[in-house]
């Protein structure tokens, strides 16, 4: 298993950021963007961090230009649409590249930690992560926050 533990973000305010800083909570993370078809996944996102926050779950938004250029604003523009259209609380990080030459460092470990291992093919995939940082599973776009085989692997891994 691949782990995301030493791999340093920044924050959309930012601020740098190592994700073991999240050591001991189940992430889900999710290459976001503010104009798809996936968008109002938002919402559901946000219906998870709130309902799984107090049980451990971290969401984590990672806006991405790659797929349709559907993210093109600046991290203040991104921060004022989900805080104003979506209400969300979670936690959102600067701008990435999810693929290509200039491929994210955490997306060259998730890309390829499980299986089916190869580039994200578009915005809105979920990659969940366990509480030891190593990433277990892999959800496409069409996956939507609620669906029963998301919501059911999260539960699990909280209760590890």
């Amino acid at each position: 298993m691949s782990g995301v533990s030493n791999i340093a973000v920044k924050t959309i305010q930012g601020e740098d950021k190592q994700l073991g800083e999240y050591a001991g909570k189940v992430l889900l993370i999710v290459n976001v963007a503010s104009y798809c078809g996936y968008t109002p996944q938002y919402d559901g996102l946000e219906k998870l961090s709130q309902k799984y926050k107090d049980r451990g779950l971290r969401v984590l938004g990672f806006p991405c230009n790659d797929y349709g250029a559907q993210e093109p604003g600046s991290g203040a523009e991104i921060m004022e649409f989900c805080t104003n259209r979506y209400g969300v609380s979670f936690d959102l990080f600067e701008k990435v590249q999810a693929k290509g030459p200039q491929q994210h460092p955490l997306y060259a470990v998730l890309s390829n930690a499980v299986e089916p291992a190869g580039d994200v093919t578009w915005n809105f995939e979920k990659f969940l992560v366990n509480k030891q940082g190593e990433v277990i599973a892999r959800f496409k776009s069409s996956v939507k926050p609620d669906a029963p085989e998301l919501v059911s692997a999260i539960e699990r891994e909280l209760e590890q």
